[in-house]
Formats: structure tokens, sequence, C-alpha cells
């Protein structure tokens, strides 16, 4: 089983396997998209 840490999802951006690029494309964008998240959960809840 491959890591799924973000580090080496850049890494394998890289890569010349389509299928490979598409899961780091994956990894990377459920990241941001769970900081946006509570970025925003953050600053409701403060207000």
């Amino acid at each position: 089983m491959e890591k799924q840490d973000l580090s080496s999802a850049y890494r394998r951006l890289k890569s010349p396997n389509i299928k490979t690029r598409k899961r780091a494309l994956k990894i990377i964008h459920d990241y941001k998209r769970a900081r946006k998240k509570t970025y925003y959960t953050q600053l409701t809840i403060g207000n």
C-alpha cells in the first residue's frame, strides 16, 4: 500500500503514470479541501 501523506503525493505528481498522478491530485485536493473547511468553521465559530 502506498503512502497517503502530502509530501508523497507531491512527489508522485512527477510520475509518467496517469493513474498515479490522478491519485496524487486527489490526495492533494482532499487535503486542501479539509484545510479550507476547518478554516471557515473556525471563522463562523469565532463570530
